[in-house]
């Protein structure tokens, strides 16, 4: 398998400064600050978006290969994630993720659905690596 690479800059200080992060296929760049992670400022991106970024684009991708390896190609796997950032004793935390998939599969029932969505929760790698965090699958199928 590959090594995949990202890396990032902060300048100034923690609320005065930004910072901007690239991965090394050029295919995603972009900046962030003290105001669009921990506040409302949607401006700019921030670390928790794109952990959810990541999380939800994996989990799609597991998630078509079950479904696919089980006989049921699907014809969409739209994910969702929603990374609840907060605070704890120790400092800001990701206290939770909840992953939302909406998909369309043709001739699949709904215990077999469940029960590879579930399958893919506990599979994909992003999954694994975030596994000291609670996730939670909310699903919905349409066939």
């Amino acid at each position: 398998m590959a090594i995949r690479k990202a890396e990032a800059v902060w300048n100034g200080t923690l609320k005065e400064g930004s910072g901007s992060f690239k991965g090394a296929s050029g295919a995603l760049s972009g900046g962030y600050t003290f105001k669009s992670r921990f506040e409302e400022d949607n401006s700019l991106t921030n670390p928790e978006e794109l952990v959810g970024a990541a999380h939800a684009g994996c989990y799609a991708m597991f998630l078509s290969a079950q479904l696919t390896n089980a006989g049921f190609p699907p014809e969409s796997v739209h994910a969702t994630a929603e990374v609840d950032f907060g605070r704890d004793d120790k400092g800001p935390v990701i206290n939770s993720i909840t992953l939302i998939i909406a998909a369309k599969v043709p001739g699949v029932s709904q215990s077999q659905f469940d029960e590879l969505a579930q399958k893919s929760k506990e599979g994909c790698p992003i999954s694994r690596a975030l596994a000291s965090v609670p996730i939670t699958l909310k699903t919905s199928l349409t066939n």
